[in-house]
């Protein structure tokens, strides 16, 4: 049963990771980009009694705790944060904004939404004059995850004027983007052109999101233009976007134009570079080509978007030093009924290498060789040693023929023997020496 669950968990956040971690969160916005939720927890109820204020214990600890621990024990959503904060006050104690807005983000970060928003509730309250921009924004994120997203809009709509700024209108916009209301964002997105706000990074980024999560790729290049006729300044989440769009459309002139583009940006660094590198094995090492007969055409269940996007998921937060978050994508992705393809074995093990991580990437062959779809592709793994050493990584593309030969593979490349007369003769001899090996490995 509780593997049932982890993989019903699994398909059903396939498209709510997308958007969570495609596109950076505002300052608005209490959802962090986490890791995708893998793991079902099933946990018992906690014993003894089940008042509002936390059950039995509780009032032994009131009078030494602080109002952060008191509000955390509630626990249970039907407990209430807002008789908890009035009991508190009764007490004669105070509660300054800045720590009810602390404690608002600490509870949505636990997902406890509930209770993060009647603690915003109550700030507002208690004290409106010292609200900022970003604790509106917070309101309509919390809001939606509690109500929905109409809910959200009835709040922006009734807010006065003043507090309409630009972080309440990226809030509702991202409540739409993940609700996959494509309509009312497009909507409201002319609303904040029309109204002239300084739009941000973030904006742009949300809505192309969107469009990657409808599957409306070609979108996706009309929102970079116009961020870039507004002179707003791309980050690699935007990057990652459009590289996205452009490779699951098989558009690879754009897909190499975005990689110039990328190198020559000022904001360029050494994690966009590296991530410019693994998006340039990918291509050249996955077989990801322009034409009718790709092999990724053939994937069913889960989208050819779904599978590349999930691939530069990974090169995004490699490029950002996030290495656990690699991992926790790819066991999201290991959890799907889907089978996976040779190109996702290749983009993880091709992040792990480009970092250094030659544990990691052993991992990922001995799962790759243990998997029965796809079967082990030892001319996978000959085409990225190739890419690498064609990218210029020689040590990293020995490092990797050093792996595989602990794995009892054998690497070659056709590059280096390109100029060979009997270099094709010699690139089916080794192969055939390599799937022979591997023959025996599985008989074993």
């Amino acid at each position: 049963m509780a593997a049932v669950l982890l993989r019903a968990a699994a398909r059903a956040t396939r498209s709510s990771a997308l958007r969570s971690i495609l596109a950076r969160r505002g300052p608005f916005s209490t959802e962090s980009t986490e890791p995708l939720p893998i793991v079902v927890t099933l946990c018992p109820m906690p014993e003894g009694d089940d008042d509002e204020h936390g059950g039995a214990g509780a009032g032994r600890a009131e009078e030494d705790d602080d109002l952060r621990s008191r509000l955390f024990r509630l626990g249970l959503a039907k407990r209430s944060a807002t008789a908890a904060l009035e009991k508190w006050a009764g007490e004669g104690r105070d509660a300054p904004a800045g720590e009810l807005r602390r404690i608002a983000r600490d509870l949505s970060r636990a997902r406890r939404f509930k209770h993060a928003l009647e603690v915003a509730d109550w700030m507002k309250t208690h004290h409106e004059s010292e609200l900022s921009e970003s604790d509106y924004g917070m309101r309509i994120d919390l809001i939606t995850k509690v109500f929905g997203a109409s809910a959200a809009e009835d709040f922006f709509e009734k807010l006065p004027p003043g507090a309409k700024s630009l972080e309440a209108y990226t809030a509702l916009l991202h409540s739409y983007a993940r609700s996959k209301m494509t309509d009312r964002a497009e909507r409201l997105f002319e609303r904040m052109k029309d109204a002239n706000l300084s739009m941000n990074v973030l904006v742009y980024n949300e809505m192309m999101t969107l469009y990657m999560s409808v599957g409306e790729l070609g979108k996706v290049p009309i929102i970079a233009e116009e961020l870039k006729r507004q002179n707003v300044s791309p980050d690699l989440f935007t990057y990652n976007l459009r590289i996205s769009a452009a490779a699951a459309s098989m558009d690879l002139d754009g897909f190499k134009g975005i990689l110039d583009e990328m190198s020559t940006d000022p904001n360029s660094n050494e994690g966009w570079a590296l991530y410019r590198d693994l998006a340039a094995i990918y291509v050249d090492a996955g077989q990801l080509v322009g034409s009718s007969n790709s092999v990724v055409e053939a994937e069913a269940k889960i989208s050819q978007r779904e599978w590349i996007t999930y691939d530069f998921l990974v090169f995004l937060h490699t490029g950002l030093g996030s290495r656990e978050r690699i991992k926790d994508i790819w066991k999201s992705m290991q959890m799907t009924s889907q089978r996976m393809t040779s190109r996702n074995y290749i983009c993880a093990l091709s992040s792990y290498l480009m970092c250094g991580q030659l544990k990691d990437a052993g991992e990922i062959v001995d799962q790759w060789q243990r998997s029965k779809a796809p079967e082990f592709d030892i001319s996978a793994c000959n085409r990225l040693f190739d890419a690498l050493l064609k990218a210029g990584f020689t040590d990293t593309a020995d490092s990797f023929r050093e792996l595989m030969l602990q794995k009892s593979c054998i690497l070659t490349s056709r590059a280096s023997v390109a100029d060979n007369n009997d270099g094709q003769q010699f690139a089916r001899y080794v192969d055939k020496i390599s799937d022979s090996v591997l023959h025996s490995m599985v008989s074993l």
